[in-house]
């Protein structure tokens, strides 16, 4: 997963033109750190269809506010440079993967 900050965040994602999900994160959530196996199976699953990066918010955390993430853990998924979907808290990642799913048939 490529690492994202403040620095690259936008010519990486914004940019980026296709659907590129994104996981916030920090070394001191436990929640985080709980979920990020299951995102990493996503990205081995969906690596050919869709980009796959991470910021973590220490030093990162203007952007996150910026991006609306206001709470650990938290996925968003872009689709053309646009926030098409976001998780935070308690996330499902079958419910993650169904909302991939969705957004790459539309």
């Amino acid at each position: 997963m490529k690492e994202l900050n403040k620095d690259n965040y936008d010519s990486e994602v914004i940019e980026h033109g296709d659907v590129y999900l994104v996981d916030f994160w920090s070394e001191t959530c436990e929640d985080c750190m709980e979920i990020m196996p299951e995102i990493e199976k996503l990205e081995k699953e969906y690596s050919h269809r869709i980009s796959f990066g991470k910021v973590n918010i220490k030093g990162n955390r203007r952007l996150a506010i910026r991006e609306k993430v206001l709470g650990l853990p938290a996925i968003v998924i872009y689709k053309n440079g646009t926030q098409a979907a976001s998780f935070s808290k308690e996330i499902d990642p079958s419910e993650v993967r169904s909302k991939l799913e969705e957004i790459l048939v539309t």
